[in-house]
């Protein structure tokens, strides 16, 4: 009898991903039983998922009673929370929302929990950045987690490379030539980039922007080679916090690697902060800068290295996109 694993976020990027990099994986299709969670199993993207005959049960992340129902029974939960920023709920929901899965995880006696977790920048930058929520909040459900002592991998990803195709952050000329702008350094900014569509889920929708922002965790992110590497080997994994991403990039090298894969001409423009947050929307402004001025100091992920995550997807025969062969694979969409 295969074991149950409960999905959360299953109809969004994140969920959506692990989804299909387990039914994909030849050993974890026959281990598991996917039960994927959704708020609204009658929205056409449950419904796609019902065809494919997976199971969709609905759950309100703030209501204990539907979570003890999706946690029924589960082996393996795969946890997901969208930021307050994202949903427009009150500040302080997407914590409640992973405590109370939390909660239940617990009661349920799940043996493997997996959650899409990120820093603290409030305390990793001593104060000097306490605006970037929807990264403490991550950070704060973590701790809670730990605290609780649930066998629990913690996954934090990485900055969207789907972010400069998508979002447009390479915005094109009059003169042919691309731009990327943001308000960081050319060369001490480190962007610790990784290809969601493929290492970590899907890409987001196509809004594009004038600026370079930080939006890898302000979507839902995606998590399949990284979950796909935590599910096969548990034991490597238990307690640890695993920075996901394929290196560090600057701006420059960014730009650089660019015009090497398309031809393309490019340049980074460094801009004022306000300025900056003249091209947000003024509720998200500063969060957003917050976010982008942490890849100077104290860094993305604090200073920590990729070469464990690297070493746990090399384990299951898997290794993260380069930004180089993120680019290849889209020549067409720079011409």
């Amino acid at each position: 009898m295969s074991n149950i694993l409960t999905i959360f976020g299953a109809t969004g990027i994140q969920g959506g991903s692990v989804i299909r990099a387990v039914r994909a994986h030849p050993v974890l299709s026959k281990k598991f039983k996917i039960r994927a969670v959704t708020r609204d199993i009658s929205k056409p993207a449950a419904q796609t998922l019902v065809q494919q005959g997976i199971e969709v049960t609905a759950a309100d992340m703030g209501s204990r009673s539907s979570l003890a129902a999706a946690l029924a029974g589960a082996h393996t939960v795969f946890l997901v929370t969208l930021p307050d920023m994202v949903t427009g709920a009150t500040p302080g929901t997407e914590t409640e929302h992973g405590k109370n899965v939390a909660d239940a995880a617990e009661e349920a006696g799940v043996q493997h929990l997996i959650f899409s977790s990120l820093i603290n920048v409030t305390k990793a930058s001593a104060g000097r950045l306490p605006h970037v929520a929807h990264f403490d909040a991550k950070a704060d459900v973590e701790e809670y987690i730990r605290g609780k002592g649930i066998p629990t991998t913690f996954i934090q990803p990485g900055y969207y490379m789907t972010n400069f195709t998508n979002l447009g952050l390479l915005r094109k000329g009059e003169d042919g030539s691309y731009t990327l702008a943001g308000p960081t350094s050319p060369s001490k900014a480190l962007m610790p980039l990784f290809f969601a569509d493929e290492d970590m889920g899907e890409s987001s929708p196509n809004t594009p922007i004038a600026v370079f922002r930080p939006m890898a965790n302000t979507l839902p992110l995606a998590a399949g080679k990284y979950v796909i590497a935590a599910a096969v080997n548990p034991g490597k994994t238990l307690n640890k916090t695993i920075p996901a991403a394929a290196d560090y990039y600057t701006p420059t090298r960014i730009v650089e690697e660019f015009m090497q894969v398309t031809g393309q001409k490019g340049q980074y423009v460094q801009l004022d902060h306000d300025v900056y947050k003249g091209f947000l929307p003024p509720p998200i402004a500063q969060e957003i800068l917050e976010n982008e001025l942490l890849c100077e100091d104290p860094g993305f992920f604090a200073g920590a290295g990729l070469g464990e995550g690297h070493d746990i997807l090399a384990a299951v025969g898997l290794k993260a996109t380069t930004w180089k062969g993120f680019l290849e694979g889209r020549k067409e969409t720079f011409v």
